[in-house]
């Protein structure tokens, strides 16, 4: 119903910047809300960022004051604009939508923070 590609991920030096984006395809009309998550080697899946229909955005403590998550809805794309990276940053992240019926997630892209 709703497919998600991420792009964008790579190799980065910590204090450097990346930005990711999320491609949305097929029923995108009634998603209400779009968003990150991220999964470190070894550890569960968290969540990053979201932004909601009307726009609104929230973030991760982790995150506050360093990632911005905005949105193109001429190009149905969400990105994730990460700056001030660190070494613990590093992890696939995950575009997820959620929409009336249920959520969809992308197949994730690689981020790796190190010197």
């Amino acid at each position: 119903q709703v497919q998600l590609v991420e792009s964008g991920g790579g190799l980065v030096q910590p204090g450097g910047s990346l930005r990711l984006s999320c491609l949305a395809t097929g029923y995108i009309y009634s998603l209400h809300a779009m968003g990150w998550f991220r999964q470190a080697p070894g550890k569960q899946r968290e969540w990053v960022a979201t932004i909601t229909r009307d726009g609104t955005t929230t973030y991760a403590d982790s995150v506050k004051g360093r990632f911005t998550i905005s949105r193109d809805d001429a190009k149905n794309t969400v990105y994730l604009q990460m700056n001030t990276l660190k070494p613990e940053d590093t992890a696939v992240y995950y575009c997820n939508a959620q929409g009336t019926m249920g959520g969809f997630w992308g197949k994730g892209t690689l981020v790796t923070v190190s010197s």
